[in-house]
């Protein structure tokens, strides 16, 4: 197998290693089923990364903010705060997405993701999923495509329906 050598286009980033880890996601609903990985050097223009220390709070509940996340490595924790006290939804691992229920519905997010170990993660906001949108339709179709597979798997499950952020 050759790694390729060619210069990434003007404000790309390597996004090989996100993924390499969709890809290794093999949980039901993954993105990694439903989104092409040659698809990525599309999007490596349109997410920046960001690496979180443990602890580190990205999605608070109640925000109306709507990036989406892609989490490379390490480990999101997934709670929501209930008139009975902190419940833990899940826990998600390298290869997964969150904020996916926000992102598309403009609704407050319903649940709080923290990092549960040091992670790396690749955010897109509206505005870069809108540019995607103008310059590169079938992506952002294919995109939305995958986003709407995920959040219909998280929908049949139970016990992940509340973690949709």
């Amino acid at each position: 197998m050759t790694t390729s050598t060619a210069p990434l286009p003007q404000g790309s980033h390597d996004v090989s290693p996100l993924a390499a880890a969709i890809a290794r996601n093999t949980d039901e609903g993954g993105l990694g089923k439903f989104l092409e990985s040659y698809r990525w050097s599309v999007l490596a223009q349109y997410v920046q990364p960001a690496t979180l220390p443990r602890g580190h709070l990205l999605i608070a509940q109640g925000a109306r903010e709507r990036s989406l996340y892609f989490l490379e490595s390490g480990d999101l924790k997934v709670d929501t705060k209930t008139s009975a006290g902190l419940v833990h939804l899940a826990i998600l691992g390298p290869g997964t997405v969150v904020g996916e229920g926000s992102f598309f519905s403009g609704l407050p997010r319903n649940a709080s993701v923290a990092a549960y170990s040091d992670c790396k993660v690749w955010e897109m906001g509206l505005a870069r999923f809108a540019s995607l949108a103008h310059e590169h339709p079938s992506v952002a179709l294919a995109l939305s495509q995958a986003l709407g597979a995920v959040m219909a798997s998280r929908m049949l499950d139970v016990s992940k329906r509340l973690a949709l952020t």
